[in-house]
């Protein structure tokens, strides 16, 4: 086991996972602390690296792409205060920053985990029920749907059609863009049958942010919802496929082969035993769970 611990955070690796604490210096943002302690288990890195500093280091972990929500949803908008894949080294710390990576980089190689993009989420994006009071407006999601609720500053075309609620089945995408300079930032989602933009300031499927303290939860928001929208790799997929045959009647998809489906039964296993050690399941339904997909098997 590596393990660094330092007033920004603590780092923990088991050989199968990292377990990213935020730390409780006054420095740490607000976005880590609300989104608390991740599990990020070996198959969703693509690597690992150590920055040294005159002042501090800077340990980074890139994960591959599409197995986090949050990073999906953020589109690589995140800012270095608020990115947990970020930890600050202090200088007397630098051997143990170079030993944990080098722990972990070893592990990639013995366990072959490819940089590739994934195509499923590997990491459940931040828990629920989540409210968030930022801009012009309150948004709350509780896993099945989104309420946006208006404050006083907010503009009389979404005052006056008071509270919105977004059922998760009519959601097709959402966004979250930080504040930058002069142009407001915004967290909007894009519902089925209302497929026209207006500037988020009118928009009542949007909320306008304005780049204050807590502006940046609203991406915790767009993350826990973005984790239970179709994975981008499956939209992808469709989308080639009904361009290639637009006039064609949808082929049922062939039974898979007995080693595939033997292959799909096992990677299951390990993701039902990474829910287990993260929390997410308990001891019983993580039980039921693996009973089910070994009388598959």
């Amino acid at each position: 086991m590596a393990e660094i611990i330092q007033k920004d955070g603590t780092w923990v690796f088991d050989g199968d996972a990292l377990r990213l604490t935020p730390g409780r210096d006054k420095n740490v943002s607000l976005l880590r602390r609300e989104l608390g302690e991740l599990l990020v288990p070996l198959a969703a890195l693509a690597g690992i690296s150590f920055e040294q500093g005159k002042k501090s280091g800077r340990l980074r972990l890139r994960l591959r792409d599409g197995a986090d929500p949050l990073l999906h949803a953020a589109g690589g908008r995140l800012t270095e205060p608020h990115d947990p894949y970020q930890l600050l080294v202090e200088p007397d710390r630098y051997g143990v920053a170079e030993y944990f990576v080098d722990e972990v980089r070893n592990a990639l190689l013995l366990d072959q985990v490819p940089s590739g993009p994934v195509d499923a989420y590997l990491l459940p994006g931040p828990s629920v029920p989540l409210s968030v009071s930022a801009g012009d407006g309150v948004a709350s999601f509780d896993g099945e749907r989104v309420r946006l609720e208006w404050k006083w500053q907010a503009e009389d075309a979404k005052s006056a059609a008071g509270p919105r609620t977004l059922p998760l089945a009519d959601i097709v995408a959402v966004e979250w863009q930080p504040t930058v300079g002069l142009e407001n930032g915004h967290l909007r989602f894009t519902v089925r049958a209302a497929p026209s933009k207006v500037p988020p300031k009118y928009d009542p499927n949007a909320v306008e942010l304005w780049g204050f303290k807590k502006d940046p939860l609203m991406a915790l928001v767009a993350a826990a919802v973005q984790a239970r929208l179709p994975h981008p790799a499956a939209r992808t997929a469709r989308a080639a496929q009904e361009e290639d045959h637009p006039a064609e009647e949808a082929a049922p998809a062939p039974a898979p082969a007995a080693e595939d489906d033997h292959d799909a039964l096992l990677r299951r296993l390990r993701e039902l035993g990474e829910l287990h050690r993260s929390g997410v399941l308990t001891d019983e339904e993580f039980t039921l769970a693996k009973q089910a997909v070994l009388k598959r098997m």
